[in-house]
């Protein structure tokens, strides 16, 4: 139950309209006391005291019937003469029965609460003035609010640029490949050209060329090649001779030291002794020779032998 207290001119005139409307229904009710009086009188009488079936109880009974349908006369009357006031009954969805929505200042009803119509407009008697704001609307004949607006996600951070891969190491370059050809002494001068006359030789012309190094000169096998000899060999001094792998022979003389010995294999470019002036020589230098057969005389002029196979070094 909940009571409204009268709000604004409107219902303070409904309440003494009201008010006045009770005063006429009460002679009504002061004859219905009278009526009614004897009968009550007979209530005074506990029930046990009368007989069952008696006349006595009879009375009992018919006055208790009375005097309850007198209070609930009064009791309505009471509350249709109390002015400025007003209840209402709030109904759950699952209670039975019906009632009428007011709440007090229009406060809306409890969300548990379904109406089924909305209040209808109105006006007072003789009265300009609406009373409908004094009147709850339950939530479910609300008008409907519009959805809040759904934020609209964040676009998605661009994802961090990858870092760019490592390039590989550049691979290590092939290792140049082991020469075929070399000169004897590279970049070393002529001193004294392949073929000049000379009387003094034997073959009556110079059979090798010198290159003017000093002493202690690294000397290189020209190519791949197999030790014949290695050693002293009286007028060349010391010497060493190379088969190559065209058949052709290499003559290294005036050597001051050897580092390789008959029968051993050697390669292009491989160190095979040092310069020096053993034997018939007036001073440091190598002499070379390029033979067709191991014999004295059986030679080729060097550097077009060399050159030919692509040997410029010298």
């Amino acid at each position: 139950m909940s009571t409204v207290p009268p709000v604004g001119p409107a219902l303070r005139r409904l309440a003494a309209r009201t008010a006045a409307q009770a005063a006429a229904w009460q002679p009504r009710l002061g004859h219905a006391v009278r009526t009614h009086a004897a009968p009550l009188r007979v209530l005074a009488t506990p029930r046990h005291a009368t007989l069952p079936g008696s006349r006595q109880r009879a009375e009992h009974d018919h006055a208790l019937v009375v005097a309850g349908a007198t209070a609930a006369l009064l009791a309505s009357a009471l509350l249709v003469a109390s002015p400025g006031t007003a209840t209402a009954q709030t109904v759950l969805p699952t209670t039975p029965g019906s009632s009428a929505f007011t709440a007090s200042r229009a406060e809306v009803p409890d969300p548990g609460v379904v109406q089924v119509a909305g209040p209808s407009p109105y006006r007072l008697p003789g009265d300009g003035e609406k009373a409908q704001q004094f009147v709850a609307v339950a939530a479910n004949l609300l008008p409907l609010r519009p959805p809040a607006p759904v934020a609209e996600p964040e676009p998605a951070a661009a994802p961090a640029p990858q870092p760019e891969p490592t390039p590989a190491p550049a691979p290590a370059p092939a290792p140049a490949p082991a020469p075929e050809w070399s000169a004897p002494v590279p970049d070393a001068p002529t001193s004294n050209p392949y073929g000049v006359a000379n009387r003094g030789y034997a073959a009556g012309y110079h059979t090798g060329v010198d290159f003017a190094v000093s002493p202690g000169t690294p000397l290189l096998a020209v190519g791949n090649a197999t030790v014949v000899s290695a050693g002293w060999d009286g007028a060349y001094g010391k010497e060493v001779v190379l088969r190559l792998a065209d058949g052709r022979f290499a003559q290294y003389a005036h050597m001051s030291s050897v580092a390789v010995s008959a029968g051993q294999h050697v390669s292009a470019a491989q160190r095979i002794g040092l310069s020096g002036s053993t034997g018939n020589s007036t001073g440091p230098h190598l002499h070379f020779e390029i033979r067709t057969s191991n014999r004295y005389g059986a030679v080729v002029n060097p550097i077009a032998y060399l050159a030919g196979h692509g040997v410029t070094n010298f």
